[in-house]
């Protein structure tokens, strides 16, 4: 198990402020599996020819992806932004 942790950037207000109540939540499951993954989730979706950087993942079976970075030093993956397709 990870001690990684999560949290919105620059707050939850500014990222998911307006979305339907499902796709925060399916968000935040998803940011606490990132989380359980650690370093790893330096790896997790796209780009998929390096790692690092701000990285993006597709949630809710295509119709939206979230952006987030997962950063070793702070031992915490944080999430930048929702796209929502509705």
């Amino acid at each position: 198990m990870s001690d990684w942790t999560w949290e919105y950037n620059p707050s939850e207000e500014h990222v998911a402020h307006g979305f339907p109540p499902g796709v925060v939540a399916e968000v935040e499951r998803l940011a606490v599996e990132l989380a359980a993954l650690g370093p790893d989730a330096a790896t997790v979706g796209r780009p998929i020819d390096r790692d690092g950087g701000l990285r993006e993942f597709d949630i809710l079976n295509g119709r939206g992806f979230i952006s987030f970075l997962a950063v070793p030093r702070q031992q915490c993956v944080y999430v930048c932004n929702i796209t929502w397709y509705g």
